[in-house]
Formats: C-alpha cells, structure tokens, sequence
C-alpha cells in the first residue's frame, strides 16, 4: 500500500503541475508525461537539498526560505527534463500558485511520513 500511495503522490503532483502550467506564464509543462518526470525530478532535488542543508530550507518547509528553495529547484528542474521551460519569474510564481493549491489540496510530504 505504500508504492500505491507514492504512485498517487507522483499523479496528483504531476496533475497539479499541468494546472500550473496552464496558469502561470512563463512555465511551460509539455504533457502528462513531462510533468510526472517534472514531479520526479522535483522530489529527488528536494531531498538532495534537504539531505545538505536539513528540513529547515526544503521545498517542503514553510517560510520564506522553502518557497525560494522551492522555486530554485522548480527552475534547475527544467534542465534535466525536456518539455519544461521555466523563467526564473515563472519559477516563482510556480511556487507560489503551488504554495496556494497545497493550502487546499495538501498533499502529504516525506516528513509526514514518519509521525
């Protein structure tokens, strides 16, 4: 039931990220597929960022700190997987209109896990 739950995590992340796209300028998401390599990508960045510098500065912390950390991420993300194009605004406002759609549709992070 566990691999059942990240399969979903990777699916409702990757939808989110097609809305994204679509209301954001400056990013750009080239299909379903792009977008759950996109979602991929983005979770293996994070928990490199959080293995290095803790959970404190992680696309999943809260503050001013994570949502930077989440759109430096967004932004480097671009470059691993093609169909994504992304301005550095565009990374911003991406964090920012996920920020919000987490506030109403969260979705659980890796420190949830463990509680």
């Amino acid at each position: 039931m566990k691999f059942l739950g990240h399969v979903v995590r990777f699916i409702v992340s990757a939808i989110v990220l097609l809305i994204v796209g679509w209301i954001v300028p400056q990013f750009t998401v080239g299909g379903f597929w792009s977008a759950l390599v996109l979602a991929l990508v983005i979770a293996l960045l994070g928990w490199v960022v959080e293995g290095i510098f803790g959970k404190k500065a992680t696309p999943f912390g809260r503050g001013i700190v994570g949502f930077l950390v989440s759109a430096l991420v967004i932004w480097v993300a671009q470059f691993v997987v093609s169909g994504v194009d992304v301005s550095i605004i565009g990374a911003l406002l991406a964090a920012l209109v996920i920020g919000i759609i987490d506030l109403f549709l969260p979705v659980p992070t890796p420190f949830d896990a463990g509680k």
